[in-house]
């Protein structure tokens, strides 16, 4: 069963830097759409970025565009998220979820696709 789980989160000052990870039991995970998603406290929890199997597809809030980065390393199992210039906004929980690719790629703005998810690693952007 494809089991992911996160990592990678801290507190950092604003205009700082993290790099998230997600990582799979299974290189199932290789077959599967990505998303990104973050809940801050009181928040409905809001899509950040996706990426297809292939790497071609990749998806990006307006919020986070030119500050946050997707990639994935096929032969690690693994996601990443690069987080550049993070602000006080950026703080919260981030989970990595899995969905099954089809050939309209990848969605950040829905987590309806998304049956599998991480347990989430906290991100706390504070001066």
């Amino acid at each position: 069963q494809l089991q992911l789980v996160e990592s990678g989160g801290g507190l950092v000052q604003p205009g700082g830097s993290l790099r998230l990870s997600c990582t799979a039991s299974t290189s199932l995970i290789n077959y599967y759409n990505i998303g990104w998603f973050r809940q801050a406290p009181g928040k409905e929890r809001e899509g950040v970025s996706c990426i297809n199997p292939g790497g071609g597809d990749i998806r990006y809030a307006d919020s986070v565009k030119g500050r946050f980065a997707i990639s994935r390393d096929r032969a690690k199992n693994t996601i990443y998220l690069q987080m550049n210039s993070l602000e006080p906004e950026d703080t919260g929980v981030y989970y990595c979820a899995a969905a099954a690719s089809d050939q309209d790629g990848c969605t950040h703005t829905s987590t309806m696709p998304y049956v599998r998810w991480g347990r989430g690693t906290q991100v706390t952007v504070s001066s």
